[in-house]
């Protein structure tokens, strides 16, 4: 975008921050795992959604979110897990970006928990059908996983939840005039021979096949 005026007053070392927000309290640091013990576990097999963050090999990130039933996330032991890779868009950002950089970071979430688990580590795009069996939902096998190799794990606190006020619904907004999925991409596309009624309905139909 040209035109556009640089940030100012740039950081550019962590002294500099440090200098600013101060070092990490000492249970901040100690929380760190390199594995997933009994704790981690459980969280992972009651978390229905996790939002899953990888780097392409020139450094350009994604994050894209991952749902299931709760426990769709399979661990293995205490350094392994797979992530069924369900239908989708088929854009597979995330996918790509593993296949030329296997570092991965994960969140999980559970509803109405303000605490959430991230894990860190490496991970691969994995066929295996023993893998994949386990994981399979309503009748049908993915066609692809993510294996992931825990390298660090911990639990980050509460705050961003607490200020967000994710889980007060009371405290949600109003989305009556927040356009649908299928408006927003139609009144960006703007597709040819094509109405937002044709969009609406493809879409329906589209998110309608959660597994096939």
């Amino acid at each position: 975008m040209t035109g556009m005026a640089p940030f100012q007053h740039v950081l550019m070392s962590e002294a500099d921050i440090r200098e600013l927000v101060g070092e990490p309290l000492e249970r901040s640091i100690r929380k760190e795992r390199n594995d997933i013990d009994e704790l981690c576990r459980a969280f992972i097999t009651r978390s229905p959604f996790l939002l899953m963050a990888t780097a392409g090999s020139d450094g350009t990130c994604d994050v894209s979110p991952k749902g299931d039933a709760a426990g769709f996330v399979k661990v293995l032991d205490e350094k392994r897990l797979i992530i069924p890779e369900r239908n989708g868009n088929k854009r597979l950002d995330g996918i790509k970006n593993l296949l030329v950089n296997p570092h991965i970071g994960l969140i999980f979430v559970i509803p109405g928990c303000e605490y959430t688990l991230r894990i860190n580590g490496r991970a691969c795009v994995t066929r295996d059908p023993e893998l994949l069996a386990v994981t399979s939902a309503h009748g049908v096998t993915p066609k692809l996983a993510i294996g992931v190799e825990t390298e660090q794990a911990f639990f980050h606190c509460v705050k961003a939840f607490r200020r967000a006020r994710l889980w007060a619904h009371e405290q949600w907004p109003c989305l009556d005039d927040l356009p649908s999925y299928a408006c927003t991409v139609f009144n960006q596309i703007r597709p040819e021979n094509s109405t937002l009624e044709d969009y609406e309905r493809a879409i329906d139909e589209s998110n309608a096949k959660l597994y096939v």
